[in-house]
């Protein structure tokens, strides 16, 4: 192998995989990246790295003279790419698979292995592919995924659920830990009906998802789904996941059914209110109490070891006086994962769960249980 590319174009396609390679010495190899180098119209390098559940590979446009692979750590790669200066990188794979770099004047050289030690990353054509906007999958995936389940236990809930809805012209990913609920339905353009419903995306994968939708570049992406895994490509990128196997729980059954008491609330100075109170509240459940009454929003919050604190902020209600207690952190999660200038919050009594969405966005819906205080 042996090929020069761009130091800038080398950097972004090493930069795409660190996330994903793989730092448990269970495989050593899964902490390679696979460079493989092809002649032909156009030639090019393929950068490619797995941790067996997600893998990306990308083809970076480069001046090959001898086709060629080998795999290298990925991380020390990218930290000396990374120091180079802004010149074509010359890459050289030797006979005992070492890596050879020159850049300027400065010279590496890198221990590798053979590519046919690397894992093979699934190469697969769904045959039914949507193509959706990248801001659309950015924001499906901001407002959701951050009430998916840290808990490895509960494997079922360490994804977002996803499915399509209203006869298939609705996309709708579902996130949830038990104690509250992230849902998020968008409009899928024509052609999306055949795309298979009701599966469970992988947090690692998404968040990487999240990372390719995000780039400057990001216009459209092409999603599919096929047996146990699912493909994003974007352009000469693509991405793979393995679903996770297991049932979502009946989600519709925790979503509020009757909401009868509901104010708007400037997203900022509630944030700012509950960050403060709950500076005060127990370390453990964070919890606040939040009392509505007529023309104010009253936070509050007791730790016996430390003292007690509260806020009130003006609104527009009129009804009866109603007290529930919640974790702050997680009224905080979804205001953060909302980014609006303004929410409506509804409560209905000291039993239910808290409803909060984006006054310009009620498809996007947050679910937070109440807590006994």
């Amino acid at each position: 192998m042996k090929l020069s590319i761009p130091r800038a174009e080398l950097q972004r396609g090493l930069s795409r995989i660190q996330a994903i390679v793989e730092k448990r010495n269970s495989m050593p190899i899964l902490a390679n990246v696979l460079l493989q180098a092809s002649k032909g119209d156009p030639s090019r390098l393929e950068i490619a790295a797995t941790d067996l559940e997600v893998g990306i590979r990308g083809f970076h446009p480069a001046d090959v003279s001898k086709p060629g692979s080998l795999t290298v750590s990925a991380r020390k790669l990218f930290e000396i790419v990374r120091e180079l200066p802004e010149e074509p990188v010359q890459l050289t794979a030797t006979a005992n698979s070492y890596l050879e770099l020159h850049c300027g004047r400065s010279r590496f050289t890198l221990a590798g292995t053979t590519a046919e030690e690397f894992p093979t990353l699934p190469a697969f054509s769904p045959t039914a592919m949507v193509r959706l906007p990248a801001a659309v999958i950015s924001s499906l995936i901001e407002r959701t995924m951050y009430a998916a389940s840290l808990d490895e236990t509960r494997y079922n809930l360490n994804g977002v659920y996803f499915e399509l809805t209203e006869e298939g012209t609705k996309i709708r990913m579902v996130a949830t830990d038990g104690h509250r609920l992230a849902m998020v339905d968008r409009v899928l353009a024509a052609g999306g009906s055949e795309l298979a419903s009701g599966v469970i995306l992988p947090r690692k994968g998404l968040a990487e998802l999240k990372r390719l939708v995000d780039e400057d570049d990001a216009d459209e992406i092409e999603l599919g789904i096929e047996g146990n895994s699912a493909l994003a490509r974007k352009g000469e990128v693509t991405l793979t996941m393995r679903l996770i196997e297991g049932e979502f729980p009946n989600y519709r059954q925790v979503l509020p059914k009757a909401i009868t008491r509901k104010v708007t609330i400037a997203s900022d100075t509630l944030s700012q209110a509950l960050r403060r109170v709950a500076l005060l509240s127990v370390e453990r459940s964070k919890a606040v109490r939040v009392e509505l009454s007529a023309g104010r929003l009253r936070l509050s919050a007791n730790n016996p070891d430390l003292g007690e604190a509260s806020e009130e902020i003006d609104i527009d209600y009129q009804g009866e006086t109603l007290s529930v207690g919640f974790n702050a952190r997680y009224l905080l999660d979804s205001l953060s994962a909302f980014k609006t200038k303004e929410v409506e919050l509804g409560l209905e009594d000291e039993l239910s769960p808290a409803r909060l969405s984006p006054t310009e966005d009620p498809e996007t819906i947050a679910v937070v249980m109440p807590m006994r205080l």
